[in-house]
Order: structure tokens, then C-alpha cells, then sequence
């Protein structure tokens, strides 16, 4: 096939399984994913797994867990939602997204039993469900030797949790997508401790105490061991550095100073300390022995990306993209930028789902942004520019509050607004509110990429 025709092919594919119901929309059962597994002879059982759940933190630790795998030497497929740029980004094979050849092939292999399940079963395959059975399809012919899985939401129902991982790992909850999980801490637990499974690991970031109560009980009640930020392991150091920070991390087994993390944010090197503690976890069940070896872990994690997270996409203004899309994600990083960065003027381009708890999300932003700049992205479910320039304006004063139709308008007019009367070379702009928002930024200001 040509590159155009291979080209062609993808997009056609890439547009059956979007029609499908969106992964916003959830109708709790594993049934569907399972009738598929099954008639493909349940390729998610050939490797082993480490499953990551949680609220905030879900994407960068798993490709920090990754990262520390393949410094291993072992072959890893990482599954994660949701993308930034292209749906194949979330079927990752030895660190590169799958190709678009090969996500045809893989999507047209398991193709007739999806129709078959669709047949059997009331309600048709969602788009998630549909991506999640290519990914293990992909990673047991691949083979790989670990998947890195990253529940999509919740967890006890999440189309993911039919592995039975050897490591579980529960970045911090908070509260978000209440449509469907509960609307407090502890009972929004109760629903990611479903990929905690007898036998296994449980690498638990820190929690709050309600949270911690409900994840320690359902360890004990099915036999799980259990690893905790704080006590087992966690980050006994840190200090900011130029694209970074530097970080002194305790695990398991071991101790890893000195290790440069490219990212900003308190959170980002708890993100680390986890990431460390599960592939410790995971080694002490392989052979070879448990700990990591220093300089691997360092290696791993100062290469490290987090694509669409503090990243600085462009200067001069400094133009900084990221994804929060919770209330405790945003104070996570209004943080990390107050730390990271020094600003004499910082504008917001904000662009919120309309499902979201937008009030709770632009708070955090007040006492950081001089002024902000509300918009839509590219997702129906974006919150009108009209609707949102109203709730900002109740928290940051009409004064400050800008609108405009489209993110690449938004763009233009926070850099005028940076610029006029910010000192050279110390402004920047912060776009931020969704993924999707995050996504659309990077696509605009570097290009269309893999």
C-alpha cells in the first residue's frame, strides 16, 4: 500500500471507531470487552502488567513507568488516554506510538469479532472499548514482555480492568466526571480500587485520609501488599533547575539521588517517586533481583516527556501548555508555575469542558494570571466562550476577563496582551483547562507532528 493509500486507510479507520460512543460516555460492564478478548483467545493474559488509576498524574507516571521498564531491557507497550495530537499515541510499543499502517492492521484483525460482539451484546462497542482491545491485540503480537495500562476513568468498570495486574498503582484522587463516579474522595476510591487484585502490589501516592482509609481496606480484604508516599518511599529532596528540577528519591529497595527531572512541579516528582516504587515492585517478581540500578533510574527519568503537562511549547513569550482539567490538577499547577517561573506578567488562555466544575478549575488561577482570556477547543463538549466569560468574570473582575471564538484568536490576543505592557523577556502565557485544550495548543504551535 502506498504511503497515501496507507495514509487514506488510517483516516477512514481512525473516523469508524470516533463515530463510535465517546469515552465520556460510560455504560459500566467489562461484559463487551470481555466477549472480545475471548474470541481473540484472551490476548491481554500473554504479558505481564502494570496498571495505573487515579485522578491527576494518570499519563506521566505511566510513561515514567515505562521509561524505567525499557531501561530494564525488557520490551513495553504503554495504553493511555486520552491524546493530544493523534489516537495513536495512545498504543505505545518501545516508547513510539504504533503506525498507521500498523494500527489499520491491528484494528482490521480484531474487526469481524468485533461485530460479532456487537451482535451478542445490547449496546455496540464504545470508541474506548474498541481502542482498548486493539492495545492488548497489539501487545501480545507484538510480543511485549510488560503493558503499562492506564484506566481511562473510574476503574472497577474501566474497560482496562480485565488484566490482573502484578502492580497496581493509584496516582492522587480528588473529585472528577461525578456524572458517572461518586461525588466524594472516598467513594470515588472505592471505584479505583477495583484494579487492585489478590496477590499484587499496591503502590499508593499520597492520599487524603479518607481516600487512603478506603484503598488500605480493599488491599487487606483481597490479600494485596501495600507501598505508601511517605512511608515506603517517596521524595526526600528536591530543588529547582534550569528545564527541571532536581531530585532525591527514596524507593523500595534503594536510594536514587542526583537525578535531573526535566518536568515542573511538586507533583511531577511525587509522579516520579511512584513511578520508581512500582517498577520496584514489579523487579522484585523477576528475576534479576529488585532493585533498580542507580543510573538507570537516572538515565530513564532525565529523558523524560510529558507532552501537553508544563510544557513549554514556544518563547519569546514564553508559551506554556498544559492539561489540567480538575480543580486539584490546576492547583497543582498554578503551583508549579509560580515556582518554576518569573513571570512580571502571565496571561491565561483557558479553554474547560462544559461537564467540569469550571468554577473549581478557575480559581486556582486568580491570584496567578494578570489576565485571562476565555475560549473554546476543539471538543463539542467545550464550555461556550459566552457561558465561560461569565463565570470568569465573577472571579476575576470584567477588567481582566478577554473572549474570543477560537483558541488560535485566544492565542494571538494573550500574546498582544503579554507584550504590552510586560517587560521583555518576562512574560509568558499559560494555556490551559482541558487536554483537549492542551492538545489543540501544542497542534497549533508546532505542527501536526506523528
Amino acid at each position: 500500500m502506498s504511503t497515501s493509500g496507507a495514509g487514506e486507510r488510517y483516516a477512514e479507520v481512525s473516523a469508524q471507531i470516533l463515530s463510535r460512543a465517546p469515552e465520556s460516555e460510560i455504560d459500566p460492564t467489562l461484559e463487551r470487552v470481555r466477549t472480545v478478548l475471548d474470541l481473540l483467545g484472551d490476548p491481554q493474559r500473554t504479558f505481564r502488567v502494570i496498571h495505573v488509576a487515579g485522578t491527576n498524574g494518570k499519563t506521566s507516571t505511566a510513561r515514567m513507568i515505562d521509561a524505567l521498564v525499557r531501561a530494564r531491557g525488557l520490551r513495553v507497550g504503554r495504553y493511555t488516554s486520552p491524546h493530544l495530537r493523534t489516537v495513536r499515541e495512545r498504543i505505545v510499543v518501545d516508547g513510539e506510538p504504533i503506525s498507521e499502517e500498523r494500527f489499520v492492521e491491528v484494528h482490521d484483525d480484531i474487526r469481524p469479532f468485533i461485530d460479532m460482539a456487537d451482535e451478542i451484546n445490547d449496546t455496540p462497542l464504545s470508541f474506548f472499548e474498541i481502542l482498548t482491545v486493539m492495545a492488548y491485540a497489539a501487545f501480545a503480537d507484538t510480543p511485549v514482555d510488560v503493558a503499562v495500562v492506564e484506566v481511562g476513568m473510574g476503574g472497577r468498570w474501566d474497560a482496562t480492568n480485565v488484566v490482573d495486574a502484578d502492580v497496581a498503582v493509584i496516582t492522587p484522587i480528588s473529585i472528577d466526571h461525578t456524572e458517572y463516579l461518586p461525588d466524594t474522595p472516598g467513594g470515588i476510591a472505592e471505584e479505583k480500587a477495583g484494579v487492585i487484585k489478590p496477590g499484587s502490589v499496591a503502590v499508593l501516592a499520597q492520599q487524603q485520609v479518607p481516600v487512603a482509609e478506603v484503598l488500605l481496606e480493599q488491599a487487606a480484604e483481597i490479600g494485596a501488599t501495600v507501598a505508601r508516599e511517605g512511608l515506603e518511599f517517596g521524595v526526600t529532596f528536591r530543588e529547582i533547575a534550569v528545564g527541571g528540577q532536581q531530585v532525591h528519591l527514596k524507593g523500595l529497595t534503594a536510594g536514587y539521588e542526583g537525578i535531573f527531572l526535566p518536568l515542573f512541579g511538586e507533583h511531577q516528582a511525587s509522579n516520579a517517586a511512584v513511578a520508581v516504587a512500582a517498577v520496584e515492585a514489579f523487579s522484585a517478581g523477576s528475576e534479576g533481583g529488585p532493585a533498580l540500578a542507580p543510573e538507570l533510574v537516572g538515565e530513564a527519568l532525565t529523558g523524560i516527556e510529558a507532552p501537553g503537562r508544563m510544557e513549554v511549547v514556544r518563547t519569546s513569550p514564553t508559551i506554556i501548555a498544559d492539561a489540567a482539567h480538575n480543580p486539584a490538577g490546576m492547583i497543582a499547577t498554578a503551583a508549579a508555575v509560580g515556582e518554576a517561573f518569573s513571570f512580571t506578567k502571565l496571561v491565561g488562555v483557558v479553554a474547560i469542558m462544559a461537564d467540569k466544575d469550571v468554577e473549581g478549575i478557575l480559581e486556582p488561577l486568580e491570584p496567578l494570571l494578570d489576565e485571562i482570556v476565555v475560549t473554546r477547543n476543539s471538543s463539542p463538549r467545550s464550555l461556550e466562550p459566552a457561558r465561560l466569560t461569565h463565570l470568569a468574570q465573577e472571579i476575576f473582575g470584567e477588567d481582566r476577563v478577554h473572549a474570543a471564538p477560537r483558541l488560535d484568536d485566544a492565542i494571538d490576543r494573550a500574546v498582544g496582551l503579554a507584550e504590552e505592557d510586560g517587560e521583555f523577556g518576562g512574560v509568558g502565557v499559560l494555556i490551559t483547562g482541558s487536554v483537549v485544550t492542551s492538545g489543540d495548543a501544542v497542534h497549533l504551535l508546532r505542527g501536526a507532528g506523528k
